[in-house]
């Protein structure tokens, strides 16, 4: 029961919004899967992405993972082999409910995705980069080393797309004209979408935005967090949507 506590604390502690904990790898196999399930989930997301992502920049982006994360992932599988370690068949269940919430939303995808990219690749830079340096096994941690700069990389691009999105919605926000006669006005936050946060990272980022005394989080069938919190002495619901927007007074 003690152990089982233990790894739960963890888990809670090291989530991230994304993907896999972000802590090290224990040991090589450890390290394995979850090299694996992240490639896994960066190139089968890519693939959701590519076809039903609106804007341009994300769906190449989509096609970048899918190059760059294939080769990775074929790489891990040689190397796997011939350490004699086994390869996940399969996605966690996080994973998985990401997959599904990407192939299944019926509003535009692009911001889903580009958080859960954000989010895999910060966990996965904390992965290789820890590993990289304590790793058990020669080959793996060579491989890590390799794989670290590429990872960064694409954590740069994600960034700067994320930013644009952003800019894009404060200059409608602002009332700069972004859509044409006719076009229905970009709503207000809190929007609908696939929401890839979890109830942990949901209070962390709503306590990062200036609330405290979090609690009552409950994600609703539009795939947003609502809850209650206190700001400025002040008790008030709150809400948070799948692009990271902290919106205080909602119902």
């Amino acid at each position: 029961m003690k152990t089982s506590h233990l790894l739960a604390a963890l888990a809670t502690a090291t989530a991230m919004t994304f993907a896999l904990p972000a802590f090290a790898a224990d040991s090589a196999q450890d390290f394995v899967d979850k090299a694996a399930a992240g490639g896994m989930f960066e190139v089968d997301s890519s693939k959701i992405a590519e076809d039903k992502a609106k804007d341009q920049s994300v769906k190449d982006f989509a096609q970048k993972m899918i190059d760059d994360h294939g080769a990775a992932n074929a790489k891990l599988e040689t190397i796997a082999g011939e350490q004699q370690l086994k390869l996940p068949t399969q996605l966690d269940a996080k994973h998985k409910s990401d997959l599904d919430a990407l192939q299944n939303s019926k509003d535009p995808i692009d911001g889903s995705y580009v958080q859960m990219q954000r989010d895999a690749h910060s966990d996965a830079v904390k992965l290789f980069e820890s590993y990289a340096k304590d790793g058990d096994n020669a080959q793996l941690k060579t491989f890590a080393q390799e794989t670290v700069p590429t990872l960064k990389m694409h954590q740069e691009m994600v960034e700067k797309i994320a930013t644009t999105m952003d800019t894009k919605t404060s200059a409608t926000k602002n009332g700069t004209p972004t859509a044409t006669v006719g076009d229905a006005p970009e709503p207000a936050p809190p929007l609908s979408g696939a929401n890839s946060f979890t109830e942990d990272q949901a209070k962390d980022r709503i306590q990062d935005a200036g609330f405290s005394d979090v609690s009552k989080l409950t994600k609703d069938d539009q795939g947003i967090w609502r809850g209650q919190a206190n700001k400025d002495g002040k008790s008030t619901t709150v809400a948070l949507d799948y692009k990271g927007n902290v919106v205080a007074g909602t119902n």
